[in-house]
């Protein structure tokens, strides 16, 4: 059993070979069953508020027969634009259960950004935080978009503490730019009349699409990972698996518990908090902002918990924190760390003041998104990323897609349940990172240990991964290019101490009347926050290739 996959004997005891993909036959059946079972249960905890089991079943139950009533029928696409709030597992679960296709959308998207998801996805309806109100505005018709649900912050707070909630995010904070929808339905009002109606169940299967992830592409364009009912569900399967180690010691009697401070769009918070909460019939605690710190630990001191996905900048911060001894870290089990490389200075800082390492994972929106992870039972840092999760294989190849030989480095592909379908409508993009024996070619360079230890050594892409996020350098030089007085533009990937890695602009301009200022400035309309250049420099000329091609890595290693 160990001959093709050497890192089993590197498994702690009781974590399976395998898992058992067949278990539900969608997401659907998962949440149903979770719902049933854990009725009294705290799904989620947000701003001071629990929500039941029960109540995310209700609401999403009338959610999706009020989708339905709109005339989406299975297999169309609905949006989802929300920070961390309860509003988002309610209509992701009523997106679901009526059949319809869940678009994650990035909630600090521009107009231009947006307009390009909902476009590509085909999606007739969006569920929309009023905040990004005027970021819809300024696109919606140049999309397919023909219903709108409009949720506020304190819609599920109660009269009351809503009310409050709503002045302070409209008025105080001034969170809400102005804008005009016409036609948009508030979020409650769809609960209510989705409440009057009944909503009528199609079967949904395992080979059913369950969601569209977007992801940069090579080429610049970002582009719709599809992700199958039964990919999301090995997933959860798996992570549950590789967890249940150590989430075994979580004393009986007391419920699960993760913090969610990871955005639920992205798919490693969808899959390892929300998806997996339901499973275990765990609690999710949301945190809407985690850039406020202060907030965060504040919200943590209420409450116990075991599990905490987060990226190498956000262990960082709290641990770095004043405030970070308020809580109370004895109960943590699992820190997960992903989306970036995690820092051996973080990691040790990390166990040193909580006691729990941090086991540092790797996955891909096109894998659901986990694929390997060190073991939970690990107490030091090992700088890799750790073992292929059960079920899942991996092997280094070449650029002709032959194994290399051991102990050299090579492209990490992918083989696994959780492996997506494709790319959305891309058959030219799939037939480039899918094999004919069904792995996923990552794009990433990894060496492997004897005992089956993966580790990333380079990007064959020339990708840029800010604090998790993939940035590609032809989207930005797209856009640059837009800008009068561009010549020509280059963007790579510099070392940055925060985010990991941060955009660096090079640009050759037809004259200094271009400024710094006039770039940024156009950026800042065209670009979300962490694919904007950190920094700028201004060349006389680009270096190049024989053919003319830019030289990238030139630029990278430039000191300047």
């Amino acid at each position: 059993m160990t001959a093709d996959r050497p890192w089993l004997s590197s498994y702690p005891p009781g974590v399976p070979a395998d898992i058992d993909a067949s278990l539900y036959p969608s997401l659907v059946a998962l949440m149903d069953e979770s719902f049933g079972k854990y009725a009294d249960r705290t799904a989620y905890s947000f701003m001071g508020k629990d929500v039941a089991y029960r109540d995310i079943d209700k609401q999403s139950r009338a959610l999706a027969a009020y989708l339905q009533g709109l005339g989406l029928v299975k297999g169309d696409r609905v949006a989802v634009m929300m920070p961390n709030c309860p509003q988002y597992p309610v209509a992701v679960a009523a997106i679901l259960r009526a059949g319809l296709i869940l678009v994650n959308v990035n909630p600090l998207y521009t107009p231009r950004e947006l307009e390009h998801q909902l476009k590509d996805s085909g999606s007739k309806a969006i569920v929309i935080m009023e905040n990004f109100g005027r970021t819809l505005q300024q696109c919606i018709a140049a999309t397919p978009v023909k219903h709108v649900v409009l949720a506020s912050m304190g819609d599920r707070l109660g009269f009351l503490k809503g009310a409050l909630v709503n002045y302070v995010v409209r008025n105080v904070k001034k969170l809400v730019p102005a804008f005009s929808l016409p036609g948009a339905v508030k979020f409650n009002d769809a609960l209510d009349k989705g409440a009057a109606k009944t909503l009528q169940p199609p079967p949904i299967g395992p080979d059913d699409v369950a969601v569209l992830q977007y992801t940069g592409g090579t080429t610049g364009v970002s582009k719709g990972a599809v992700l199958l009912h039964r990919n999301v569900v090995a997933n959860v399967l798996q992570s549950e698996a590789w967890n249940d180690p150590v989430m075994q010691k979580v004393p009986a009697g007391e419920q699960p518990t993760s913090v969610c401070a990871l955005p639920l769009y992205h798919i490693f918070a969808f899959t390892v908090n929300m998806m997996l909460g339901l499973r275990t019939g765990g609690k999710v605690i949301l945190i809407p902002n985690p850039r406020d710190l202060a907030g965060v630990l504040k919200e943590l001191s209420k409450h116990t918990f075991h599990s905490f996905p987060a990226v190498n900048t956000l262990f960082a911060g709290l641990a770095n924190h004043p405030d970070f001894n308020t809580v109370n870290w004895k109960n943590l089990k699992v820190s997960v760390g992903g989306g970036m490389a995690v820092q051996g200075a973080v990691a040790k800082l990390w166990l040193d003041k909580t006691g729990c390492p941090i086991c540092e994972g790797y996955g891909l929106s096109e894998t659901s998104p986990s694929a390997t992870c060190n073991p939970t039972t690990s107490t030091a840092y090992t700088g890799t990323i750790g073992l292929p999760l059960p079920s899942t294989y991996l092997r280094l190849v070449d650029d002709e897609g032959n194994e290399v030989a051991a102990g050299q480095a090579g492209e990490i592909a992918i083989k696994g349940p959780q492996v997506m379908a494709g790319y959305w409508q891309r058959p030219d993009e799939t037939a480039k990172v899918m094999t004919a024996d069904g792995y996923f070619k990552s794009g990433d360079i990894g060496t492997v240990d004897e005992r089956g230890f993966f580790k990333i050594v380079d990007r064959k892409k020339d990708m840029i991964l800010v604090s998790g996020f993939n940035v590609y350098p032809n989207e930005v030089e797209d856009v640059v290019a837009q800008i009068d007085g561009v010549l020509e533009c280059a963007a790579v990937g510099i070392p940055d101490e925060k985010t990991g890695e941060a955009v660096k602009l090079v640009i050759v301009r037809k004259s200094d009347a271009l400024t710094e200022d006039k770039v940024r400035e156009f950026c800042r309309a065209n670009l979300t926050g962490y694919k904007q250049p950190r920094r700028i420099e201004f060349r006389t000329e680009m270096p190049k290739t024989p053919v003319g091609k830019i030289l990238r890595r030139e630029l990278r290693d430039a000191k300047k």
